[in-house]
């Protein structure tokens, strides 16, 4: 699959972003462009630390596509994240038509993206799983990306690769993968390597407390949150089932309301939410109206609140080594100390 797109419409778009791109973004990117061009399929893992900038780096590669008039397709894990990147997407490329494929559609909503998806008048799509169902059918896809692709089975990346005519694949994760068992794993995969982060950002402090010492760390954020930084407070997944991870969220919330009072305004998110429920919380999060999210791990992959400086995990044996990295990447994505 050639892709065949101005280089200079790129720049443009490049020295329009509110910020500047990293040596590394840009060495990535001309990797992945590179790969683009070619008459070879791509198949590459885009690596780079939770908030190094993989996203920008992904879009400008769908717009490449746009402009070689293909279509182009991000398949991301949650719902709360797919709704970021269709956010971003439509901010940086008013000029595009982007469709937002998820599971709470309306039917006739849903009817009418997949028509536009298949007529073409669609350029990009954001979607869930949702993008590999049944009747989800593209004019010529021409580049396929997934992200956080640990969280995808090979299958469901397969379905994806197979809507289009071999289309260019692209894979991103922020889970440091060892350059050995990269080839191993990803042994037909080329690797670029985001590894420098944004100008501006700290390095984030990370420490293990015991439990017997929770109060002096609530005692501690008490003074932070006076300082007006916001906080996450991360409930375990005790087992696999949502009632029972709900239960513990709901009285870790308790908890902090009786300890704090009316120094904190607090707020429960959890997986059980409907979608708006959810987008309604992460906004006035992300607004400052909310101090201290309790949270269980629907928080975990992507979403970018700058003001929130500090995290607390509760049961952090219970997490697995992928997931609190991702964690920790919730905070640090502003310029002071987290």
């Amino acid at each position: 699959l050639e892709v065949v797109f101005e280089q200079g419409e790129i720049d443009q778009k490049i020295s329009e972003l509110p910020f500047e791109l990293t040596g590394a973004q840009l060495s990535a990117l001309r990797e992945i462009l590179t790969d683009m061009k070619s008459p070879y399929h791509m198949n590459r893992l885009l690596q780079g630390d939770v908030g190094s900038g993989k996203t920008v780096v992904a879009s400008l590669a769908m717009y490449a596509a746009c402009l070689a008039n293909f279509q182009a397709a991000i398949m991301v894990p949650t719902e709360i994240l797919a709704r970021q990147h269709f956010a971003n997407l439509k901010a940086l490329f008013p000029e595009l038509q982007i469709s937002l494929l998820v599971s709470g559609l309306k039917v006739a909503e849903r009817r009418e993206i997949l028509a536009d998806l298949v007529s073409g008048h669609t350029h990009m799509v954001v979607g869930t799983h949702a993008l590999i169902q049944e009747g989800v059918d593209f004019y010529n896809l021409g580049l396929v990306i997934t992200d956080e692709q640990h969280r995808f089975g090979v299958n469901q990346r397969k379905i994806l690769r197979e809507k289009g005519q071999n289309p260019d694949v692209l894979m991103m994760t922020a889970t440091p993968i060892p350059r050995t068992l990269a080839i191993t794993a990803f042994g037909d995969m080329d690797v670029s390597i985001i590894d420098q982060m944004p100008a501006g950002r700290k390095e984030i402090i990370t420490r293990w407390v015991k439990h017997q010492q929770l109060n002096l760390v609530l005692d501690w954020l008490v003074k932070e949150i006076q300082k007006g930084s916001q906080a996450y407070v991360i409930s375990p997944l005790i087992e696999e089932s949502e009632a029972l991870d709900l239960k513990n969220a709901i009285a870790l919330e308790e908890e902090l309301i009786a300890y704090f009072g009316d120094r904190a305004r607090i707020a429960l998110l959890h997986g059980k939410m409907k979608g708006e429920e959810k987008e309604a919380i992460m906004q006035a999060f992300k607004q400052g109206e909310i101090d201290l999210l309790v949270s269980t791990t629907v928080i975990e992959v992507g979403v970018n609140v700058p003001n929130a400086t500090v995290m607390i995990i509760m049961d952090a044996d219970r997490f697995g080594l992928s997931q609190l990295h991702q964690l920790r990447g919730r905070v640090g994505r502003g310029d002071k100390q987290s």
